[in-house]
């Protein structure tokens, strides 16, 4: 990203999608009753769930931001669509239909079903990895790195440096330091990187995304060095909508063309379709070269089920391809990005420390900022999720020292420089009068945070901590 756009950027300080009002393209035809708690109910809840939101039951939870995963509400034709599952065993004509959606909107010839993102992401590491593998990445994701190490290779962090730094305003922070990989290629050689994981709309870094420019030099650079780029295009959609706006050349491209785009410029992908595809459940490995897809195929077979159903049913892929299609559509992407964005900005005017730029699927609190007085082994950003929903009955979650895990070799924590709690949006299920309800629960939070404390971990499960570990107040 040449200097002069990202200073352009940065004079800006956000990014209004709109400066007029707009509304939602789309009206509501079925609701679901939400469940309301008192503060002492909701302190006794997160107590019982030893302060971790990922234990609380769903009843209890007034607005929940946990996840963007698999929580979105589906269309009219989606629901339409599971009406048409043809529950074969093999040969599902919905498979089919979801093979025909991701060749024309992704343009990737072979497709593995999975029942989601991380069952391709284990397809992916054992068909490629081979122990002592390094495998760079613009920043880790949990469930990405543990199945690269379970298949016997190591992550390497090769993102942008402004990626770590919460309050830059570099418009691309997801993209890839090609100086950075650079030094790893010739620390390792080549023959040791099966792939270069690159995944779009960077969730640790806050949702931050990755600017065509990049990944056009990154394919010059893995052209020349004979190594492959797998995409984990799981918000691919948001990316391309954050190209549109931000990137010269862009903005007469629709949010369609732009996907495309950056699926040819890679070799395969992993999708979670419970993201962009608007599904609650479903994801794919998509490959080019016959020889992986063959390899995946019979693994598939192994951990998932049949490679024309891959553990979901034939429903499932219908409701997928539809949404996958939907998940184009530039109104659409509009409207998802523009709630996030009311929400930031309603948090900015709060005085609320917020991962900047705004990113895609949610609103990212610098947890260190937030509450100065913790240290980060004291799980500042663990403490606060609990905090709001104490408040307000507002499920969020941490990304930080807990999410980070341990070293597998020394069993030390890591360190993450960005500790930050997550509210995630799903979908095209809350409103504007639910963003004022978050953003003032987190302005109530935030004038009382010096009076929160940290928590110390009294449970941790083996693998992937942040999901079951429990907590007691310091």
């Amino acid at each position: 990203m040449p200097a002069t756009t990202e200073r352009n950027f940065a004079d800006k300080k956000t990014m209004s999608i709109k400066k007029r009002s707009w509304a939602e393209p789309f009206k509501i035809k079925m609701v679901e009753l939400l469940k309301m708690t008192t503060p002492a109910q909701r302190r006794k809840a997160i107590r019982e769930a030893g302060y971790n939101t990922f234990l609380l039951k769903s009843e209890d939870v007034y607005i929940d931001l946990l996840t963007d995963s698999g929580t979105s509400a589906m269309s009219d034709r989606q629901w339409a669509g599971l009406m048409m599952g043809d529950e074969a065993y093999a040969g599902s004509k919905n498979f089919y239909t979801l093979e025909k959606a991701v060749q024309k909107y992704y343009g990737y010839k072979y497709l593995i079903p999975t029942h989601q993102g991380r069952g391709a992401e284990n397809l992916l590491s054992q068909s490629l990895i081979k122990k002592g593998d390094i495998v760079p990445g613009n920043m880790y994701f949990t469930t990405t790195r543990l199945h690269q190490e379970l298949a016997g290779g190591t992550f390497v962090d090769v993102i942008i440096d402004e990626a770590h730094d919460s309050q830059s305003l570099h418009p691309f922070k997801g993209n890839i330091d090609i100086n950075k990989l650079d030094a790893v290629v010739k620390k390792h050689g080549a023959v040791k990187i099966p792939y270069i994981c690159v995944a779009v709309t960077v969730n640790m870094a806050g949702g931050q995304p990755v600017s065509m420019e990049n990944l056009k030099l990154l394919r010059e650079y893995t052209s020349k060095h004979g190594i492959k780029i797998m995409l984990d295009m799981t918000r691919i959609a948001e990316n391309a909508f954050f190209i549109q706006q931000r990137e010269a050349g862009y903005s007469h491209k629709s949010v369609a063309e732009i996907v495309r785009e950056i699926c040819d410029l890679t070799d395969g992908a992993t999708f979670s379709g419970k993201k962009d595809a608007l599904v609650n459940i479903g994801g794919f490995l998509a490959v080019n070269d016959f020889e992986t897809f063959e390899e995946a195929s019979n693994l598939v077979v192994v951990y998932e089920g049949l490679h024309t159903y891959g553990g979901l049913a034939g429903r499932d892929m219908e409701a997928m391809a539809i949404g996958i299609a939907e998940s184009v559509h530039d109104e659409h992407m509009k409207a998802r990005i523009g709630q996030v964005q009311y929400l930031g900005e309603k948090l900015q005017e709060a005085g609320i420390p917020i991962v900047l730029p705004i990113g895609g699927h949610g609103i990212f609190i610098d947890a260190k900022r937030f509450l100065p007085h913790l240290t980060q082994d004291q799980f500042p950003a663990q403490a606060l999720a609990a905090e709001l929903y104490i408040d307000s009955g507002v499920r969020t979650m941490e990304r930080g020292i807990v999410s980070a895990g341990r070293n597998a070799q020394t069993g030390d924590h890591y360190y993450p420089k960005l500790e930050l709690v997550r509210l995630t949006m799903p979908r095209r299920v809350y409103t504007q009068a639910h963003m004022d309800v978050i953003a003032e629960s987190v302005a109530n939070v935030y004038k009382n945070r010096k009076k929160i404390t940290g928590l110390k971990m009294v449970y941790e499960p083996r693998y992937l901590r942040f999901f079951q570990a429990q907590f007691e107040k310091l």
